[in-house]
């Protein structure tokens, strides 16, 4: 009898922290992944250090201006023309995008 009772604590201690487990691994996922308004935050300042080092780059000025209608669009409440348009931004530069 005492081996039963041994065995079902064990399997529920088991179990406990199997849930336990999944919930933070879920939880650790939900925040990898930034929110629009995130992203536009980390692109823009992205973006304005990338013109800071290739402010004599022949595309700067055109980035430049990518920056000003990717910050309009951000804070417009259309992050995703926002975010698009620093990415682009950033390639004219030679600079990847970050992407979390």
């Amino acid at each position: 009898m005492a081996l039963l009772r041994n065995i079902s604590t064990i399997s529920t201690i088991a179990l406990t922290a199997a849930v336990i487990l999944t919930a933070s691994i879920d939880q650790s996922t939900a925040d990898e992944t930034p929110t629009r308004t995130e992203l536009c935050g980390k692109l823009q300042v992205q973006t304005q250090h990338a013109i800071t080092e290739h402010a004599e780059a022949k595309r700067a000025a055109k980035a430049k201006a990518l920056q000003k209608q990717a910050t309009r669009y951000c804070a417009g409440n259309k992050q995703a023309q926002g975010i698009r348009a620093y990415a682009q931004a950033l390639k004219l530069l030679g600079v990847q995008p970050i992407t979390d």
